[in-house]
């Protein structure tokens, strides 16, 4: 669970995950395109990979292999386990 609070600490991992939400299955460049257009963010690729690491390592997204390019998706599952740790009331 630690690792989720990590990646959800950071806000291009949030823009990351958000762009995630709008549109899964995205390769690098894509992502890399979508959040210098949509939120202004220049980092490099090399970075918004290692953002991409952090991501998967908590869970969070997961990515498969399509010939050369990598594609990553959102995986919400780790999100609702946490939620509902917390919102199921137990008695």
């Amino acid at each position: 669970m630690v690792d989720i609070f990590r990646a959800l600490a950071d806000q291009t991992r949030r823009q990351i995950l958000d762009e995630l939400v709008d549109r899964d299955g995205q390769t690098l460049f894509e992502i890399c395109s979508r959040l210098t257009m949509k939120h202004g963010n220049t980092s490099t690729r090399q970075a918004i990979s290692q953002h991409l690491g952090v991501l998967e390592a908590a869970e969070l997204i997961r990515s498969h292999r399509d010939g050369r390019t990598k594609v990553h998706h959102l995986n919400i599952e780790p999100l609702r386990e946490l939620a509902t740790r917390w919102l199921t009331k137990k008695e």
